[in-house]
């Protein structure tokens, strides 16, 4: 099976990744049945590159109906030990403007209707998730980002909030979440922090700003073709900053806690395991109970 150190999970606009060569389609199942679509493993540099379309090739996926765990567990078989997330998102502060790219270093769950883990049916682990995102890769996505993309404002830390969808929020949704202190709203991110903690993938969202949510006085005028707008020029900015990030951590080890984040996670006893769990999560938990 091909192999690749890094993945890419693309967002609304971002089904594909021009840059990549010598490029190979790779149809994957999972015990948790298949990713959004198949990957396209190609080559930025010597770096060789996982890239999958979150909603599918052509966007058939809603936000609920996205597969987060096969995608994940996907990703897991290909080898990939880190992955950079690009998403749209909804700004929830003036500060924060269409165009502008945000590193969230924090996450909010109002989901109701995901699983958010790989555990559970024969075995029980409780793995922290205080920090979700890797500031390690995060560092080189801002690094990047403010050496490579010029005319537009980049910010590090925040909160994404993760709502269910695939409505957008009321005004007196988006005034709460305000009131919260959060930075940016979105669909997506949440479950693919989770199950990328547990599968001890580093990961870091690149959050797209589109547009204010409809909190701002000024939403009513955005129409749906600023927004597109909007997202193509941000699905630029995007790759260039992916090749860039990628370059940057050719040959760079892993020297976060998330490559080993299971090590003390696991509650079940060894012996109680039951095979069942064992061979669907073998290759998460492999080295910890074979």
């Amino acid at each position: 099976m091909s192999q690749a150190k890094i993945g890419v999970i693309g967002g609304s606009g971002l089904y594909q990744m021009e840059a990549l060569a010598d490029i190979e389609e790779v149809n994957l199942d999972t015990p948790f049945g298949k990713p959004s679509d198949a990957f396209i493993i190609g080559s930025l540099g010597a770096v060789r590159v996982a890239f999958l379309p979150r909603h599918g090739r052509g966007h058939l996926l809603s936000p609920t109906e996205i597969p987060f765990r096969a995608n994940i567990y996907a990703m897991k078989l290909l080898g990939v030990e880190r992955i950079i997330s690009a998403s749209a998102v909804g700004s929830l502060r003036e500060e924060l403007k269409p165009m502008d790219i945000v590193f969230p270093d924090q996450f909010f769950d109002r989901t109701r209707q995901r699983v958010s883990t790989f555990f559970g049916g024969g075995i029980v682990a409780h793995v922290g998730f205080a920090d979700p995102v890797c500031h390690q890769l995060c560092d080189a996505l801002e690094e990047t980002a403010r050496r490579e993309i010029k005319g537009i404002d980049i910010h590090r830390g925040g909160t994404y909030i993760c709502m269910e969808g695939p409505m957008f929020s009321t005004k007196a949704e988006s005034e709460v979440y305000r009131s919260l202190g959060m930075s940016v709203i979105g669909m997506t991110n949440l479950q693919e922090a989770k199950l990328a903690r547990e599968a001890e993938i580093c990961y870091a969202t690149m959050a797209l700003v589109t547009d204010y949510d409809c909190w701002h006085p000024d939403h009513d005028s955005v129409t749906i073709e600023m927004v597109i707008e909007y997202l193509n020029r941000n699905v630029s900015n995007a790759q260039n900053l992916i090749a860039g990030a990628v370059a940057r951590l050719a040959g760079e080890e892993r020297t976060c806690k998330c490559g080993h984040s299971l090590r003390h996670a696991i509650i079940t006893s060894r012996d109680r395991i039951t095979p069942e769990a064992r061979e669907r999560l073998r290759a998460i938990i492999g080295k910890y109970v074979d």
